[in-house]
């Protein structure tokens, strides 16, 4: 197997809004960093993408959904999950967040501010080593964002950074842009900070946007980097040598050469400096998981109860304009619950319009708290909500619209299957036929309703079924979702091949299925329907 190669200059941030670019041109940029949890199942059109392009570009997995610093629930099977993605693609580098994103059994699916005193500190030692242990590797972690301070911190925040490198052994993915934000927010001193760190122990830069509001300078990603940010880049280069960099841009993306035109940017600066030698992680024997402290647990509790009660007491903070910065997190809590749901059910968020959905969202998820650091994985009880929240009995039809799109939301993420072949079947005697048990494509799934939901999905989607929505939506309908080659299907069936295919489904054999289906229909067409399963894939070998 050929070594992974080692990453250099100016990278950027794979996105799906830029896959089809980057399949088609293989534009020039020194490598790709891609979000770990976006790739957690080995299947699919992402991991098909990201599988293709692994052999033109080197590659960084950076996680946002560890939470290591979590005194209670973090969770070690994501550990395990993202072992498996760090053992498919094979990256140079493998970071995560200086942060904490859990309590108990909740996941807050947020990148939330540590306190930085020592018991923090000896948490994280241990569960770093747990990780690299665990991945076999040493990993980087990144300085972020924050809001406010606690009031029981006892050291910086690129303190806190070089003793966790040097006790632990992982190396430093420094953020500049975040730097700057803390230097804003809190009244730091970005280029005294970068004082504090040791040289060999940055592996990786981070560049990218942020936004002024009236709370405080939030870094979102979603913007060109700003002058401040390039002059601290500039200091960052002389204290550290030419790092790999990345250029970060996740919200409000540009079109693929505006990003590209940043990377240079990063890559001409870069150019000026001595290459540091490749960061390989000091050599640190595993930390010992230790029982977190109390009273970080505590603390952290009371920072998530505080998030979804504004009446609950908040943690000791530093600083002034603690309810203003604490009403950001509060924030980000609930758009995130709306930008996860938005995704996963665009025409239920069509149906009810913004301003509804947003509410659904935050009533969701108040209701079924996230209990899975994949956020790809937070709208599987949306319909079971729907089904039982009152505010929507309007829309009967909803709760089953929402069952449809979760099921396309999973066909996207399924396993990957070979299709049944039509010689294969061809090849197949009649009795032996009868007998035969055939299992559906992973990505299949089939959905009986009172309501016409397919035709009503289909007017939604764009170039099909434009101004063909159903003049009454109380019409029974039978749906089968699959998935061809890479984009997820729905397709309008009737009672007996949907009988049919159930009845496959629960491992019946093709003559008991077939016994069904002609019991609902006695003009079912056999070679019209085998024709269509066999063109969209839904039989597998």
């Amino acid at each position: 197997m050929p070594p992974v190669p080692a990453l250099a200059g100016a990278g950027v941030g794979l996105r799906a809004a830029h896959y089809r670019d980057f399949l088609a041109r293989r534009p020039r940029v020194g490598w790709l960093e891609v979000h770990t949890e976006n790739y957690l199942q080995p299947s699919g059109w992402d991991s098909h993408v990201l599988c293709a392009l692994r052999h033109d570009y080197p590659l960084s997995l950076h996680g946002v959904g560890l939470g290591l610093g979590s005194a209670r629930g973090f969770s070690e099977a994501h550990l395990q999950r993202v072992r498996g993605v760090v053992e498919r693609v094979e990256p140079a580098l493998v970071s995560e967040h200086l942060c904490w994103g859990a309590v108990a059994q909740q996941q807050l699916n947020d990148l939330l501010p540590l306190a930085l005193n020592g018991a923090a500190l000896d948490l994280l030692c241990a569960r770093v080593g747990r990780v690299q242990d665990v991945l076999k590797r040493p990993i980087l972690l990144e300085n972020v964002s924050t809001y406010l301070r606690f009031a029981d911190d006892a050291m910086s925040e690129a303190q806190f950074l070089a003793e966790l490198a040097r006790r632990s052994g992982c190396g430093l993915l420094l953020d500049i842009n975040n730097l700057y934000v803390n230097q804003c927010n809190h009244g730091e001193d970005a280029l005294l900070a970068m004082q504090a760190i040791a040289p060999g122990s940055v592996g990786e830069l981070h560049l990218g946007g942020h936004l002024l509001t009236p709370q405080a300078v939030i870094d979102h990603h979603g913007a060109a980097v700003a002058d401040p940010v390039w002059d601290l880049y500039a200091a960052a280069l002389l204290r550290f040598g030419a790092v790999p960099t990345l250029v970060e841009w996740d919200t409000h993306l540009p079109p693929l050469d505006i990003l590209l035109g940043e990377a240079d940017k990063a890559q001409a600066m870069l150019a000026r400096h001595a290459p540091q030698a490749p960061w390989q992680g000091a050599a640190a024997p595993p930390a010992a998981t230790a029982a977190p402290a109390e009273t970080l647990a505590q603390q952290q509790q009371a920072f998530a109860t505080a998030l979804f009660d504004p009446v609950a007491a908040l943690p000791s903070f530093a600083g002034t304009a603690v309810q203003e910065r604490f009403a950001l997190y509060r924030g980000n809590v609930s758009a995130t619950w709306r930008r996860t749901l938005g995704q996963a059910y665009p025409v239920v968020l069509a149906l009810v319009g913004e301003d509804f959905f947003a509410g659904l969202a935050r009533a969701y998820g108040r209701k079924m708290p996230s209990d899975s650091a994949d956020l790809n994985q937070f709208g599987a009880r949306f319909a079971d909500f729907l089904a039982a929240f009152p505010p929507v009995a309007a829309f009967p039809y909803l709760p089953d619209m929402a069952r449809l799109e979760w099921a396309v939301h999973l066909a996207h993420y399924a396993a990957d299957a070979q299709a049944l072949a039509p010689k294969s079947l061809a090849a197949l005697h009649p009795d032996q036929l009868e007998v035969r048990r055939f299992t559906l494509h992973p990505a299949c799934a089939l959905l009986a309703s009172n309501w016409q939901v397919a035709a009503l999905w289909q007017a939604h989607q764009e170039g099909e079924g434009q101004g063909m929505f159903p003049q009454d939506m109380q019409v029974a309908s039978w749906v089968l979702v699959c998935r061809p080659r890479w984009k997820p299907q729905v397709q309008v069936v009737d009672a007996a091949a949907h009988a049919a295919l159930l009845a496959l489904q629960q491992g019946k054999t093709f003559g008991a299925a077939l016994d069904v289906a002609f019991e609902q229909d006695p003009a079912f067409d056999l070679a019209a329907h085998l024709r269509q399963w066999l063109a969209h894939a839904v039989l597998a070998a």
